[in-house]
């Protein structure tokens, strides 16, 4: 599930949702990605996809697989492919904390929000663990509970 929301500079603000119900975030990173024209100019307006995506340690640096970024309309042979493996722009020391993360039990990368900064496109990966599925049975009983008490609240103030 993906949701655009526009930021401040009018370019939009792609989220993972999906991500935030399958998992537990423990921690997250700002990563910069290295990107074509192509891509970049899809990107501006929208048009990508979480999907299956992930991203993975391959010889110290941090990679992004399955990440969909629709072919830009006017690109002509110049076009990229949607689903190329991505570079991630991380410091060294923070590739070090996600190395030694990724190698506990259960813990894996997982792209959770791609926006511009600057003019600079930036990820947000976070390191989680997977919920089971009554943790995301809690989860959502309690989303429920604070939505009736938001629209009760909602109510005795009018």
């Amino acid at each position: 599930m993906v949701k655009k929301k526009e930021n401040k500079t009018g370019t939009p603000q792609i989220q993972n949702r999906k991500a935030r119900h399958e998992y537990f975030i423990e921690d997250s990173f700002e990563t910069g990605i290295v990107l074509t024209g192509t891509e970049v100019k899809s990107l501006r307006q929208g048009n990508a996809s979480f999907g299956d995506a992930f991203a993975y340690l391959k010889s110290g640096e941090v990679w992004l697989k399955e990440f969909y970024i629709k072919p830009f309309e006017q690109g002509s042979y110049n076009n990229h492919e949607p689903r190329r493996d991505r570079k991630l722009l991380l410091r060294k020391d923070e590739i070090r904390k996600v190395d030694r993360a990724l190698h506990q039990k259960g813990m894996t990368l997982v792209p959770l929000k791609l926006y511009f900064t600057r003019g600079l496109a930036k990820m947000e990966l976070g390191l989680a663990k997977g919920k089971k599925k009554y943790d995301k049975r809690a989860s959502i009983a309690e989303k429920d509970v604070k939505r009736d008490l938001n629209r009760e609240l909602k109510k005795a103030r009018m």
